[in-house]
Formats: C-alpha cells, structure tokens, sequence
C-alpha cells in the first residue's frame, strides 16, 4: 500500500482521501484551513456527500488517515504527493491556477531537501498545456530537481459528480492517468485495483478529457432544453420525444459522429437543422445553440482553407467529393463546396473520388453539382494517380480504401503536401513526415 499527501480536502480532495484510504492506502490531508484540518482529523466531514462522513470515520479509526497544517512534513512522509485545490473561475472566464502553482511550489522546496523519488499528482482541472509550461517548470525550479528523472508528474483528472461521488470514485466511466514518463504512470497506477484499468495517456490528454466531457454535458443539457422548448410550443410532450431519442445508442448516445475531422454535409442535417431553427422563429423560440451549429460547420470549412493557404497551395488534389464513404450523394457535400471556393481563388484543381461517376449522376444530386461546380467535368479524373501527379498539396476529403491509401504512400513524392480532413490512417498518423498536417490534429 502507498503513501498518499492530498493537497486540499474540499470536494475532490476529501473523496479521494476517504476512497483511497478505504482502498487500504495510507493518507495525509493537508489544508490551509485549520477547521477542514480538524473535521477530517476526527473523522467528520466538512461537505454533504452521501456516505462521505461514515468512511471518513472509518479511515481515521484504522490509522490510515491523519490531517495537517504542515505541507512540508506531509510530502516528506509520502511517496505520491495529489493536488486536489480548487481552480474557480475569474471574472474574465480564465481559471485561476493560482493555488495549485503555490502548492506546486511548496511541494518543490520540500523536494529539494529530499532524496527519494516521489511523483506529483494533478488532480485539480488544469487547461491543456498547463502542466509542462507552468508546474513543471514551477517544480523544478523550486527544487532544483528534474522531472521525470528525479521525481515523477503526472495527471489524473476526477469524475465526480457531487452527490454520487462515492458511487462515481468505485464506478469510473475510465480512470486516466496522464504521465510524463512510464515510472511516474507505473506508480500512480498502484493506487488504483485491477478493476480500475488505467489509462495510460499523454499529459495533454488528461488535461483536455475534464474539459471536453463538461462542455459535452453542459452541451446536453443545453440542446434538452431547446428541444424542450421547440415542443412546448408546438404541443408536444418533451420527455416523450427525449425519452425516444435516448433509446438510439447506434447514433445519438453512441460513438458516432464524434470523431474530429471536416464539416458535415448531406442531404439531411444541414437541411433539417435550417427547418428547426426556422420553425423556432416563426414559433418565438430562441434556441442559440441549435442557430450555432450551421455557422460553427462553416468554420471548419474555413479552417481547411486556413491550411491550404498556409501551405500556399497553387496546384490542389483532392481526394473525395461526396459528403461520405459508401455513397455517390453530393448534396451539400463539405468537399464539393471546398473545391466551389478553390476553384473561385484561381486554385489549379483536380477531384478523385471511387464512388462518384458523372456518367452516373441524376435528379437532384446532379443538378446540385452543376449549379454548385459547372466545370466539373474538367477537374474530375479516374484515378488517385492522375489526380495528384501534378499537384503541390493532396487534400484528403473522405477516407481512402487500403488500396487507395497504398497507393498515395507509394507516389506521394517529397515536394508534396497532404492535408488530412479526416484522419486517414484511423487511430495512427500517417507517417508522411514533415509534408503532413491534419484539420484537427
């Protein structure tokens, strides 16, 4: 069992004091606040949190909690030392980090007079980046030590929700161990049991997943709302339509769609997301969020053109035209509008795409495409190699086949450059070198 410092006992740190001492690990709660020191101390809690109180007293009856005003003595004790402070909001909307660089600090003089190795913890929500700018820096300066060499650092954010937090801390959705290096991982791993399964991620990683899955929930709630909102008006029950629209785990409380890459398009989501926020103005409805989405899509298009700027792109190659894989439908296709505004900069293009065939085309997806790209049938070529031989940048628009993506690695030649809107290779990068950047990565 290790020997854990907690540095701030609010929320988070008086839940993960209790837990991981009932988990059989030994701590040392640590606060500037003297009567958080003594609640603790004597097994009571300073916060309402079911069940919270009961293992408190628990762990300060069998020794293997103990609280105190003294950070210095507390991380000369411990062999992982976890910064649990809190990080409000300033009035500008930036958090304010200042307590966890002074604990930091603190935690860095008392490593200058030690000669163990012992590893840091984040706990509290720090912004991506945070971590190797200004702790580490701030840890190694005051100790006069070297990370990842001499001591460890890592991140490992919470999910807890408060009034579940005990059931949360036993039940994770994934426990995320962010590390500087595989020791300071390896150790912090030792806190967790084998139903845990950490995570072992980059620093950055774990900084970021806090942030993104509150933005999610507060994007849930939020979109709930305005839903519920456009059935109030329309007289419809809200919670029958949500109660419905749960229930899809293929699409909407899935996996699916949540992948970082180019503007969505089609014959559907840009359509029906204009007749609902129509509907919500004719109705008197304000729903903000839904009236983002379509300008929020346009600006990934604008982003992909960001990069081809940057890349000073004369002759382009673009790899796929429909809206996605395993259809010919360009209606409102993302790539086609690209190739609209490069055409219209006086760019050189040529279009590759297996599944679109000109000859094919009819109805509305026709008519779409020659009121959109008229000249479409000057820029279309047959073939992945006809379409990149003479272009500077190869612009990735829908994911290739194996053979497709074969064949690129094979003729890509060292003058050229790939810009990936979808992240061709999956989970791993492609290993283009220096030529490559990716939209969102």
């Amino acid at each position: 069992m290790l020997k854990l410092a907690v540095f701030g006992l609010g929320y988070v740190g008086c839940v993960s004091t209790a837990c991981f001492a009932r988990d059989g690990h030994h701590i040392i709660g640590v606060d500037i606040l003297e009567e958080k020191v003594r609640l603790i101390g004597q097994g009571k809690s300073p916060i309402v949190e079911p069940g919270l109180a009961e293992l408190l007293r628990a762990g300060v009856d069998s020794g293997r909690i103990h609280t105190t005003l003294d950070g210095s003595a507390a991380v000369a004790a411990a062999s992982i030392v976890m910064v649990c402070v809190g990080t409000q909001s300033r009035d500008d909307g930036t958090p304010d980090l200042s307590a966890v660089e002074s604990v930091c600090a603190e935690i860095g003089r008392t490593l200058a007079r030690t000669e163990t190795y012992k590893v840091v913890v984040i706990r509290s929500t720090i912004l991506p980046g945070y971590a190797h700018n200004r702790l580490i820096p701030i840890l190694e300066q005051t100790s006069g030590k070297q990370a990842g060499r001499e001591f460890g650092f890592c991140v490992n954010p919470e999910f807890l929700r408060e009034g579940s937090a005990l059931a949360d801390f036993d039940d994770p959705p994934y426990t995320i161990i962010g590390e500087l290096d595989q020791r300071s991982g390896a150790t912090v791993a030792q806190l967790y049991t084998a139903a845990f399964a950490p995570e072992h991620v980059p620093l950055g990683v774990a900084e970021m997943i806090k942030y993104a899955g509150n933005a999610f929930h507060a994007l849930k709630v939020v979109f709930a709302n305005e839903i519920g909102n456009l059935c109030h008006a329309a007289g419809i029950d809200s919670h029958s339509v949500m109660n419905i629209f749960v229930k899809d785990t293929k699409l909407n409380l899935s996996p699916t769609y949540l992948r970082p890459g180019f503007a969505f398009g089609g014959s559907c989501l840009p359509k029906d997301l204009r007749a609902l926020t129509a509907f919500a103005q004719e109705e008197g409805v304000s729903v903000p969020m839904l009236d983002a989405i379509l300008p929020s899509n346009d600006s990934q298009l604008h982003r992909a053109l960001d990069l081809l700027e940057t890349a000073d792109s004369r002759r382009v190659g673009l790899l796929g035209l429909s809206f996605k894989p395993g259809t010919d439908d360009l209606r409102e296709s993302p790539a086609v509008v690209l190739a609209q505004r490069l055409l219209d900069m006086g760019t050189e293009l040529t279009i590759y795409d297996r599944e679109v065939l000109l000859s094919r085309l009819h109805g509305s997806n026709r008519a779409y495409l020659d009121r959109v790209l008229p000249c479409i049938d000057a820029v279309m070529r047959p073939t992945l190699a006809d379409t990149i031989t003479d272009a500077d940048t190869i612009v990735i628009a829908k994911p290739l086949s194996a053979e497709e993506y074969d064949a690129l690695t094979v003729l890509l030649r060292d003058d050229q450059t790939v810009i990936d809107l979808v992240r061709v290779n999956g989970h791993r990068l492609p290993d283009f070198g220096g030529r490559y950047d990716g939209i969102c990565w």
